[in-house]
């Protein structure tokens, strides 16, 4: 066993962990429990322009 054959086996993981890394985030940020979240935090920068107007 070499130095090569160890780098090139972690790099298999890495890339292994962040596909499953990337799809777990995407999985996550499209959950029908997160959609009300999202909503409501999108419109925060809107909540602060009414508070300066009014």
């Amino acid at each position: 066993m070499n130095i090569e054959h160890i780098f090139d086996g972690a790099s298999s993981v890495m890339t292994v962990v962040s596909f499953v890394t990337f799809a777990g985030i995407c999985t996550w940020a499209w959950s029908a429990r997160k959609q009300r979240d999202f909503a409501q935090a999108a419109q925060l920068p809107f909540a602060d322009e009414e508070k300066h107007d009014g």
